[in-house]
């Protein structure tokens, strides 16, 4: 082997390069070496790059201290959220109390009525489930199904969309 193989073969790049065909396992036993404790991570990525990463910090050095305090000043003055979590957004609409999870179904206590064989189809959405016919269904579904008697999805049986459900909670 020429002085240049050797040198290349000791290089990051050649170390970073060969990471990538490691198995888990061996990754774990190199973060290990280069970190000093164990990772909690079995996924290969994230290994492969917080190894290369250590490798180029030991390497060319970590980031000046003059550079630690200008991420960390940005760090503290980024707005991190865009945008508030839906889980927010349904908390503080006025429906909040009284819709269930799914944006599909509207309000409790809204009947839900449909026409099937010219028979007229009527469902009362409950706080746990549906009622029809004074018995209790866990699911649009189960009261599609008793209805046809085959296997519907009770959310398009009973025509209920995110827009329409919007409207009814809007009152419009």
């Amino acid at each position: 082997m020429s002085g240049t193989e050797r040198y290349r073969k000791g290089t990051v790049r050649y170390q970073i390069k060969a990471l990538t065909g490691d198995t888990v396992g061996k990754l774990r036993e190199k973060y290990l070496v280069v970190f000093g404790h164990e990772s909690r991570s079995n996924h290969k990525q994230f290994l492969v790059r917080r190894i290369a990463w250590r490798l180029q910090a030991n390497a060319e050095g970590e980031l000046s201290e003059r550079a630690r305090k200008r991420a960390l000043l940005l760090a503290e003055e980024a707005d991190l959220r865009i945008r508030a979590p839906e889980s927010f957004l349904w908390e503080v609409s006025p429906a909040a109390d009284k819709h269930r999870g799914d944006p599909r179904l509207p309000v409790v206590g809204t009947r839900l009525i449909r026409e099937f064989r010219g028979e007229s189809i009527c469902v009362e959405v409950l706080e746990q489930g549906f009622r029809y016919q004074d018995n209790i269904y866990k699911s649009l579904s189960a009261v599609a199904r008793k209805v046809t008697g085959t296997q519907w999805n009770g959310f398009l049986f009973f025509g209920c969309s995110l827009k329409s459900s919007a409207e009814h909670r809007d009152g419009q």
